[in-house]
């Protein structure tokens, strides 16, 4: 049996936010791996760290001390610019809310990673985007404005868009809690295939019905993993 790869390391992590002359102690010395192929939910209630422990591992926040080693280079103290690289060209982010543009039409949305990385041409775009919109089933509707679709179809446009880098790790942040239970079981679905083909996902969710998805589930409560099987 072909052993696990490492794709996210987290060693001692604290995170610290200022609040007055104080400061609010929020992720409190995790250890993490995330192995590639993994799909994780992290889990807990409002205030728990999961969202401040998806920023730190989507590179939208810094730790305050620990380290982090991703892909197996420490990349605990790259500099913004770096962290910015390394997010467009490593992560695909998949929002609750979309941050579709609505100027723009669905293909533009989804070859907006593609122009950051300013490495294809516009041919070369336009057919990865295309290419990614067949696979979410929105092939027809390249040139519609996003304003036109509905909610599970502009969740489709924004896998599509998280997907066109062909990214290491996918971050998931309450995919489906815009969605109507039968659109957010779909997107479930295709994030489950996703995994399946190799993909890695991490993912953050208040719904335990989901946990059925995940490969493992991490639970959080103020800062801490709580043992398996602790209460939440």
């Amino acid at each position: 049996m072909q052993e696990k790869q490492p794709l996210v390391e987290l060693k001692d992590i604290n995170k610290y936010f200022p609040v007055g002359k104080d400061k609010l102690h929020v992720l409190k010395n995790l250890n993490l791996t995330i192995h590639k192929g993994e799909f994780i939910m992290i889990m807990g209630k409002s205030g728990s760290g999961k969202t401040t422990l998806m920023n730190i591992i989507g590179f939208l926040d810094r730790v305050s001390d620990g380290s982090y080693i991703f892909n197996e280079q420490d990349v605990s103290q790259l500099s913004e610019n770096k962290k910015s690289e390394f997010r467009n060209e490593f992560f695909g982010f998949i929002f609750q809310q979309f941050f579709l543009i609505k100027s723009l039409n669905v293909i533009q949305n989804v070859k907006l990673p593609c122009i950051y990385e300013r490495k294809k041409n516009t041919k070369e775009q336009n057919d990865i985007a295309q290419k990614y919109l067949t696979l979410v089933g929105l092939e027809s509707k390249a040139k519609s404005k996003v304003t036109e679709l509905s909610g599970g179809q502009q969740q489709r446009v924004a896998i599509a868009r998280a997907l066109v880098n062909d990214p290491l790790l996918i971050m998931a942040d309450e995919p489906t809690g815009a969605l109507d239970s039968e659109t957010g079981t779909d997107i479930m679905n295709m994030l489950q295939e996703l995994n399946q083909q190799g993909k890695t996902i991490v993912m953050v969710t208040h719904d335990e019905d989901l946990t059925r998805y995940a490969t493992r589930v991490i639970r959080m409560k103020d800062g801490s993993f709580l043992e398996k099987g602790a209460a939440l």
